[in-house]
């Protein structure tokens, strides 16, 4: 079985030596941004699941912008983790972004400035969770960037009550692997893979986490991400 980061590596490697990618460079050691990523959005927002969701969180990597700005078009609220997850969720609502904004409202550089950073008491329930990734195999498994982030977003999400709901992750078809993907306790798996191709039922036979595995998390990861040390606060008075 090949390690999460000798896959990691190929798979960017393979994006990089067909051109299949696209600012920011460079692909490596990040959610690569991929050629096709409007296309895979627009599977997205043809699911049911999408179309029934009110609230909506999407990562804010370059790849799943084209799925944040049309998530305000479509006149749901958007949540978006803040990068490394320094700061929680910044929530924006469609009604506080000027018709034509949208993909402005949902870019990184520019989320603050049309939305508000929520504590973790005033987080509403999510119906929909949109992550970025690098490798996807056809069963759900799947590898981010190595840092970790989707899978503790999710666990916090469900540490704080929101009820399981589906996953959706988008890549280039590229990035669909047939390797054993190495697969930890606390790793988040996917429910649908959109590409430019289409969309990919897993039926994942890997359960998702429900809540956060506090043995993984050490006092310095505590001290990077204050959201970690506001949830065990929070749920160690209970």
């Amino acid at each position: 079985m090949n390690s999460k980061d000798q896959i990691r590596h190929r798979v960017w490697d393979a994006l990089v030596e067909n051109k299949l990618g696209r600012f920011p460079f460079p692909l490596h050691n990040r959610i690569p941004n991929f050629k096709g990523a409007e296309q895979a959005a627009k599977y997205i927002v043809e699911m049911d699941v999408y179309k029934q969701a009110n609230v909506v969180k999407v990562n804010p990597d370059a790849p799943q912008l084209p799925l944040r700005a049309q998530v305000l078009r479509d006149g749901k609220v958007l949540l978006i983790p803040t990068p490394r997850l320094k700061n929680g969720f910044v929530q924006i609502k469609p009604e506080w972004v000027p018709k034509g904004e949208e993909r402005k409202a949902a870019s990184l550089k520019h989320m603050n400035s049309y939305g508000t950073v929520l504590s973790l008491e005033e987080m509403p329930q999510i119906d929909l969770i949109v992550v970025g990734s690098v490798a996807m195999h056809r069963d759900g498994r799947r590898i981010g960037k190595g840092e970790g982030y989707a899978d503790r977003e999710y666990a916090i999400i469900r540490e704080l009550g929101n009820r399981p709901v589906p996953v959706i992750t988008s890549v280039h078809s590229t990035q669909v692997v047939d390797d054993d993907l190495p697969r930890d306790a606390y790793d988040l798996t996917v429910d649908w893979i959109a590409t430019e191709e289409g969309l990919i039922e897993t039926h994942t036979p890997y359960e998702k986490p429900t809540g956060i595995l506090w043995e993984h998390v050490t006092e310095e990861e505590k001290k990077k991400m204050p959201v970690l040390q506001e949830v065990w606060d929070m749920t160690h008075k209970r």
